[in-house]
């Protein structure tokens, strides 16, 4: 008894931040996590997009449950504007989706792991305390789609990333030299186009996945495999 006493004064509560587009699921999380632990506290929660990433930023939470669909962008898309200024912040995929694209897009992006919201609360406190602490969390046979999208192995079945779906395969070529350390002008040399057209790509690319600089870019294309 007073070794588990001396656990539970010594320890650190793991400090979540709740992001879903659904007030009463918050509500209904952050009651659950408060009253079944005192392993995690609940320090805020945000419903959108814009609210997740003021009050990550504010709160500097250990780990964003963090939903996958929003009206507003998304999980991916809180996980781009956040985790370049705030790398120690832990994210947490929690959705009702399990289609491969979505667990592999949010994985790309940054999460250290994918449940589905049938987990139960103390599965939940439990996989929240594991990715704090560093490891990788997924509810059954998600796992595999990780590994399929990650190993390089012969015949693994391709994931699709909708987001690199948009670009053609042009703008690949030059993203990726881009990656690479390349400039404008070797690019042109080495895809045999003009430095404009080059440039006219990088805009293209830019726009499309809603990044501002050529830093964000390579580490946009390292995520996804294709420097």
């Amino acid at each position: 008894m007073s070794e588990t006493v001396q656990s539970s004064e010594t320890t650190r509560k793991v400090r979540v931040f709740l992001v879903d587009d659904h007030a009463l699921f918050r509500a209904g999380v952050r009651t659950e996590l408060d009253s079944i632990t005192d392993e995690v506290e609940v320090v805020g929660e945000a419903g959108t997009v814009g609210e997740a990433v003021a009050g990550i930023a504010a709160k500097l939470p250990d780990v964003v449950l963090l939903d996958v669909h929003m009206p507003d962008g998304g999980g991916a898309e809180v996980l781009r504007k956040v985790r370049p200024t705030h790398p120690a912040v832990v994210f947490l995929a929690l959705s009702v989706s399990d289609q491969a694209e979505d667990v592999i897009t949010v994985i790309r992006a940054g999460a250290r792991g994918y449940v589905t919201k049938t987990i139960s609360s103390q599965e939940l406190v439990r996989a929240v305390v594991r990715v704090a602490e560093g490891d990788a969390v997924f509810s059954p046979r998600l796992a595999g789609f990780v590994l399929d999208a990650f190993a390089d192995r012969p015949g693994s079945a391709p994931i699709s990333d909708p987001e690199l779906d948009l670009l053609t395969p042009r703008e690949r070529d030059v993203l990726r030299l881009l990656a690479r350390g390349y400039a404008y002008k070797e690019i042109a040399s080495e895809l045999f186009i003009s430095v404009k057209t080059v440039e006219t790509h990088v805009s293209s690319v830019l726009r499309k996945t809603q990044l501002s600089n050529r830093y964000e870019l390579s580490r946009w294309a390292s995520d996804r495999r294709l420097v």
